[in-house]
C-alpha cells in the first residue's frame, strides 16, 4: 500500500498521505494525525519516543527501500491521515491569500507553499487542475511548512468570483510596475501556469493587474520568471509594504 501513495488517487482512496525522511518527518508528525511510521530499529533508537510505539513498524533497509517514492531510500516512512481543510472566510477577507492556477510542477508548488509559510500566509486557493499538495514531490520540497498552509482545492473562477471585500491581484506582463502600485495588506493574489499564465477565464476577476518588471528597463532579458521566484518577489513586496511607516 505504502509504494503505491505516490498516485493521487490511492491518496483519495485510502486517506492517506507519506512523508519521508528524518526531517520531514519529525517537521511533520506534530500536525498531522499518523497512522504509523515504518522505520529501521536503528532510526527508532536515534529519533524516536515513546509516543510512536503504539504505530511503529520496523522495516529493513531493503524493504524501505521498496516502499521509497525517491530514488534515494531514508530510514523512515510516515503515513498520515489526509487532513480536510474549510476555507474560513474570516481569513480570506482579513489577510493574504495566495490562487494558484494550474500550477503543474511540483517542485514550484512545493516552493510557494514554502514561500507562503515564511511570509505568514495561512491560506492556498488551488484550481482543480493544480498538482496535488499532498504529492510526495511537493511534500518534500515544502521542508515541513506544509505543516503550517492550508492548501485548498476549488473551482478557482467560481472562487474568485466571490465577494470577498479585497482586492484581487494577478501578474501579467501587462500590468502596473508592481514597485509603484498601490498594495493592501489583505488580497487575494493569483498566480498563473508556468507556461500559460493566468487563465483568460479568470481575467474579469482580476481587478489590479501586477507586472514585475526587468531591469534596467528596454535591456533584452529572460522571457519570463519561474513561477515560484514571481511569487516569492510579489509576495515579498507585499510584506514589505507593511513595514513603511
Amino acid at each position: 500500500m505504502v509504494a503505491s501513495l505516490d498516485k493521487k488517487k490511492y491518496r483519495v482512496e485510502n486517506g492517506v498521505f507519506a512523508v519521508e525522511g528524518t526531517k520531514a518527518v519529525r517537521d511533520t508528525w506534530d500536525y498531522f494525525s499518523c497512522r504509523m511510521i515504518i522505520a529501521t530499529k536503528q532510526w527508532y533508537d536515534s529519533f524516536g519516543h515513546s509516543g510512536h510505539l503504539g504505530k511503529i513498524m520496523f522495516a529493513s533497509k531493503a524493504q524501505l527501500e521498496r516502499m521509497s517514492h525517491f530514488s534515494t531510500a531514508s530510514d523512515v516512512i510516515a503515513i498520515y491521515d489526509l487532513p480536510q481543510y474549510e476555507i474560513n472566510p474570516s481569513e480570506i477577507r482579513e489577510g493574504l491569500t495566495i490562487a494558484l492556477d494550474n500550477i503543474q510542477d511540483p517542485g514550484n508548488l512545493g516552493t510557494i507553499i514554502r514561500i507562503a509559510d515564511w511570509f505568514g500566509i495561512k491560506n492556498i486557493v488551488c484550481s482543480d487542475t493544480t498538482v496535488d499538495g499532498f504529492n510526495h514531490k511537493v511534500v518534500q520540497a515544502t521542508m515541513g511548512a506544509i505543516s503550517r498552509v492550508k492548501v485548498h482545492y476549488v473551482d478557482l473562477e467560481d472562487f474568485l468570483s466571490q465577494d470577498w471585500g479585497v482586492p484581487v491581484y494577478g501578474t501579467y506582463l501587462d500590468g502596473e510596475n508592481i514597485y509603484q502600485s498601490t498594495l493592501s495588506p489583505s488580497g487575494i493574489v493569483v498566480m498563473g501556469n508556468e507556461g500559460k499564465g493566468i487563465s483568460p477565464v479568470l481575467a474579469d476577476c482580476i481587478s489590479h493587474r501586477l507586472l514585475i518588471p526587468s531591469y534596467p528597463p528596454g535591456v533584452p532579458t529572460s522571457e519570463s520568471l519561474n513561477v515560484g521566484v514571481a511569487t516569492a518577489i510579489t509576495i515579498g513586496e507585499f510584506r514589505r509594504r507593511s513595514f513603511i511607516k
